[in-house]
């Protein structure tokens, strides 16, 4: 428990390593529209696959064009932009390319081919594995990690985030023992006994206090001085926060299938088809320069559908976005019209009523988080569409405007694991996300006293077992006559 708290302090500032969509997008070359790219449909197609993609993006690895596609439980499928070409596996050499064009003022040195490390833990790399593993020597010292399948960079570990995580989420999360297929329930059980015990002294600690008198010390606590009374005293003023802290570390886990998603939304009604073709008049060079006329210089085009109707939005480097319906291309939007966003969500299959408000401002149950955050890689665009549904789990679901994206899903057990893990575990709440040092300070100040009660408590009963420990050896040995009197 005394590590969780130096953890949890180091993950304030220095989270676990991420690539963020904001990094990715901001280091891509511009798309040009004077490159005559093949038919999204000819892209699709090259994939050979049986399902339609989850996603379908045209961006850039290694300074060329490639379209991308996503599928359940496998590697992201990459597709030459001009040659229709399929990657299905790089090289050393191409994925030294990828990350001279991700890094280009930065000399990249090569450092193998890994399955995983000490930065690449997440269960959500899992199918672009092996790695890649690169490292540039720029300002940050930054290893870059690159998929083996498509040689797209998919995460980025600086020398900070490498030095400080040992101590931070590595330690934290106790990730030295991540690959055993019980370490979940490991860190399930050890929060669970952590709460037990933490609940247990709390209330020993409340019932040695005297509130109304004192002890013949003076003092409202029986210990008057050393490692004892920190630890009362400290129990006694941030007793609390260690529960909640603890316990909510232990609903961070959902153990037991709690807060297990009830919603019965259909939310795939609410695009109204799938990826695997699209109608449109216009290829990807024209849209393009739709994108260039309005002033946008496009990074990545997401292809997607809305209610049945298929869109490309366009992302520049500061991830703002123009979209364009594929039936109109000519007009250049900077979101989807409210009337085609309103006939989608009305296509969602439910006999639930939908109620719909425009949210321009973050709240508890929608906002953005620091990069360092567990939180820190989701975007979070205003203004976003809140739809709440009538049905048994009150269903909300958000979306962007600006993609017909769902950016989220929230029902009645989602809601409370709000409260119960990021309000208590991280603060995560609008006052004082808005005041960042305020609520560093005050997260800071009362981490250094619950280790106090976590250090006092392992001194003092380091002592009490010794003590005993010593007693026990200077006791003199009994014959058996004599134990059996003793007995009697």
């Amino acid at each position: 428990m005394a590590l969780w708290f130096v953890s949890g302090v180091v993950m304030l500032f220095v989270g676990y390593p991420k690539l963020t969509p904001a990094e990715t997008v901001a280091r891509l070359p511009v798309l040009s529209s004077e490159i005559r790219y093949i038919d999204v449909n000819q892209a699709i197609d090259a994939t050979e696959q049986e399902s339609p993609p989850r996603s379908v993006t045209l961006s850039s690895i290694a300074g060329s064009p490639y379209y991308l596609f996503s599928y359940p439980k496998q590697a992201v499928i990459a597709v030459h932009a001009v040659t229709g070409e399929r990657v299905n596996h790089i090289d050393e050499a191409q994925a030294m390319a990828s990350a001279r064009a991700f890094f280009d003022d930065s000399p990249p040195r090569y450092l193998g081919l890994i399955e995983q490390d000490a930065w690449t833990q997440s269960r959500g790399l899992d199918a672009e594995r092996p790695f890649y593993k690169v490292a540039v020597e720029d300002i940050d010292s930054r290893f870059l990690y690159i998929s083996s399948h498509s040689g797209q960079i998919v995460r980025d570990a600086t020398f900070v985030e490498r030095s400080w995580g040992w101590l931070g989420a590595w330690l934290h999360w106790i990730y030295p023992l991540r690959s055993l297929p019980w370490w979940g329930a490991l860190v399930i059980y050890l929060s669970l006994a952590a709460t037990a015990m933490s609940v247990l002294g709390q209330y020993l600690g409340l019932k040695r206090w005297r509130f109304s008198k004192t002890y013949r010390n003076g003092s409202h606590s029986p210990y008057p001085t050393g490692f004892s009374r920190w630890h009362h005293v400290g129990g006694m003023l941030f007793g609390g926060l260690l529960i909640a802290w603890v316990f909510s570390g232990l609903m961070s886990m959902r153990p037991w299938g709690l807060f297990a998603n009830g919603s019965q939304i259909n939310e795939a009604t609410f695009y109204g088809g799938d990826l695997g073709h699209f109608d449109s008049s216009a290829d990807p060079q024209q849209l393009l320069k739709q994108f260039e006329q309005a002033g946008h210089d496009s990074r990545e085009l997401v292809w997607h559908k809305v209610g049945g109707e298929a869109w490309l939005t366009a992302y520049d480097k500061n991830l703002a976005s123009k979209v364009v319906s594929l039936n109109q291309p000519e007009a250049v939007l900077s979101k989807i019209p409210t009337s085609s966003l309103q006939e989608a969500i009305n296509g969602i299959t439910t006999d639930s009523k939908a109620q719909i408000e425009w949210v321009e401002e973050y709240d508890f149950y929608y906002l953005a988080r620091e990069q360092q955050s567990m939180y820190g890689h989701y975007v979070r665009p205003l203004p976003m569409l809140r739809v709440r549904f009538d049905d048994e789990a009150n269903t909300w679901l958000h979306i962007d405007p600006a993609s017909g994206k769902i950016l989220g899903s929230l029902d009645d057990n989602r809601r409370l694991s709000r409260w119960l893990f990021n309000l208590l575990h991280s603060w995560d709440w609008q006052p004082l996300l808005q005041r960042p040092v305020v609520r560093e300070v005050l997260m800071i100040a009362t981490s250094l006293g619950g280790f106090v009660i976590c250090v006092s408590g392992i001194v003092v009963g380091w002592r009490r077992l010794t003590r005993q420990n010593k007693k026990a050896t200077k006791r003199p040995k009994q014959s058996h006559h004599e134990a059996v009197e003793a007995s009697s």
